[in-house]
C-alpha cells in the first residue's frame, strides 16, 4: 500500500483561483522557476493522478491562512474524505478559541492539523504556540509542519530542524510531523539537529533536492519506521518520488514502511 502523506486540494470553484496565486508567488520569486503543477488542484484531478500513479491512498493538507476560512475549511475537508482520501484540518495560529477550534475539528474527526508558518505567519517555536500544540496533542491529533524554505516565498523563514528540536523537546510525546525531510534545503541541520528525535520526517518535494546519500545518512540516524512518503502534490509527481523510494539501497520491509506502513501505523487505518 502506498500513502501520500503530503498533498493539496481545493473545493473546484476556488482551485483555479488558488493554483493562479501559488504560481505567481513562484514565478515573483524566481522568474525561471521550473515547478509546475501536475494536476488542476482539485481532489478530482488528485484522485486522476492517484489512478495513473498506483496511490492507495492520499492525505489532503488544507492551510487555514485567516479566521474565517476555519468552519468552511473544515467542513470542506470532512466532506472530501474517502477510503482514498484522508483530510487533515486546520486552525489559525494565535487565536484566543484555539481550544474550541481544535475541538471543532476534533469533533468533526479529522485526524490531524497542518500548519504552514510562512503562509500562517507565525514561527514554529514561538511560545505562545506551545500551549495550541500541547492541547492539539491532548486530543489526539496528528501536527503536520511545512519545513524550511518555500520556494514561493521571500526569506527569512519562521521553522528550522534546530526549532523543531525545542518543539519535540517540549511537548515530551505525540505525534508531531516535519515535513520536507524536516527542512526543505536545510537538510544539513536536519543531520545536526534534528534526526533521531521523537518526530516523523515526510519525503514531500525531496528527491529532486537532497541527494540520495544525504537521504541515506539521515534515514540510517533516524530510523525507517518514522520517515513518511509524500509528494506535496500538485508540486511533485507522487509516481516518480515512489519510484525514487523504490530504487532506494534498503530493504524492501524499510521500503513498505516508508512508502505506507509507517503511515498505517499512524492514521490507524
Amino acid at each position: 500500500m502506498i500513502i501520500d502523506f503530503h498533498t493539496h486540494a481545493f473545493p473546484d470553484a476556488l482551485a483555479p483561483k488558488a493554483g493562479a496565486v501559488l504560481v505567481g508567488n513562484l514565478l515573483k520569486q524566481d522568474p525561471n522557476c521550473t515547478i509546475h503543477p501536475v494536476s488542476d488542484m482539485t481532489v478530482s484531478g488528485l484522485l486522476r493522478n492517484m489512478d495513473m500513479w498506483n496511490i492507495d491512498c492520499s492525505v489532503v493538507q488544507p492551510i487555514v491562512t485567516k479566521p474565517s476560512q476555519l468552519k468552511h475549511t473544515n467542513e470542506w475537508a470532512q466532506s472530501i474524505c474517502s477510503d482514498r482520501i484522508i483530510s487533515f484540518g486546520g486552525i489559525y495560529p494565535y487565536s484566543e478559541s484555539y481550544k474550541d477550534d481544535i475541538d471543532f475539528v476534533a469533533d468533526l474527526g479529522l485526524k490531524g492539523l497542518k500548519f504552514h508558518p510562512e503562509y500562517q505567519n507565525f514561527v514554529v517555536d514561538d511560545e505562545k504556540m506551545f500551549p495550541v500544540y500541547d492541547y492539539a496533542l491532548s486530543k489526539g491529533l496528528i501536527l503536520l509542519f511545512h519545513a524550511g524554505v518555500d520556494a514561493g516565498l521571500p526569506g527569512p523563514y519562521r521553522s528550522s530542524p534546530r526549532q523543531f528540536a525545542r518543539i519535540v523537546d517540549e511537548m515530551k510525546g505525540g505525534n508531531i510531523i516535519a515535513a520536507h525531510l524536516g527542512g526543505h534545503q536545510q537538510w544539513d541541520d536536519v543531520e545536526k539537529y534534528l534526526a533521531g528525535k521523537n518526530i516523523y520526517l515526510d519525503t514531500s518535494m525531496g528527491f529532486s533536492y537532497y541527494t540520495q546519500e544525504q537521504f541515506l545518512r539521515i534515514m540510517q540516524i533516524h530510523g525507517a519506521d518514522r520517515i513518511l512518503f509524500a509528494s506535496d502534490s500538485p508540486w511533485s509527481n507522487a509516481g516518480e518520488e515512489a519510484e525514487k523510494v523504490k530504487a532506494l539501497p534498503i530493504s524492501e520491509s524499510e521500503k513498505q514502511a516508508i512508502l505506507g506502513e509507517n503511515a498505517r501505523r499512524l492514521l490507524k487505518i
